[in-house]
């Protein structure tokens, strides 16, 4: 699929994961140990997320402390403490598909950092405080941050942190 996007060199792989609901940064590397690095918990990871409803300050302070998700077998996690604030809008572009109308009440966008990466992890928290996420777009890797590119743009950097 990548080679249908742009010529990369022979073995490049990506960083960490969106699922198919989510959009944003994607890193690519031909090196392993880069790839390790970045998924390490030394790296920050930053989402902009637009929720069901207005979040308050409690549920915003709760994700800061870290809540409890589930994860794969039905083990559970408590999630490590984030950085977490309410934002303006960012004014993405209208995505392809429309997530929902306006008509099914309010939506509001938080910045969460993390430096863990769990399964679905983002989504699981908003959903544990009662905010379930309606678009998650990933906007910085470390010090790599994602640019007013097209989709499937690409662009070439040389330092990750």
């Amino acid at each position: 699929m990548l080679g249908e996007l742009y010529d990369f060199a022979p073995g490049t792989m990506s960083i960490g994961r969106l699922d198919e609901k989510s959009e944003g940064l994607l890193l690519l590397t031909t090196d392993g140990k880069v790839s390790h690095q970045v998924r390490g918990k030394d790296v920050e990871k930053e989402y902009y997320v637009q929720l069901d409803g207005l979040i308050d300050e409690e549920a915003l302070a709760r994700l800061a402390n870290g809540v409890e998700i589930g994860l794969p077998r039905g083990r559970k996690y408590m999630t490590l403490p984030c950085s977490v604030k309410a934002i303006d809008d960012p004014q993405f572009p209208e995505r392809s598909r429309k997530i929902r109308d306006d008509r099914h009440g309010p939506t509001c966008w938080i910045s969460i950092t993390i430096t863990e990466g769990k399964f679905r992890q983002v989504r699981k928290m908003t959903a544990a405080v009662g905010f379930p996420t309606l678009r998650l777009v990933r906007v910085r890797v470390g010090k790599i941050e994602l640019k007013k590119l097209a989709a499937g743009e690409v662009e070439e950097v040389d330092s990750l942190i």
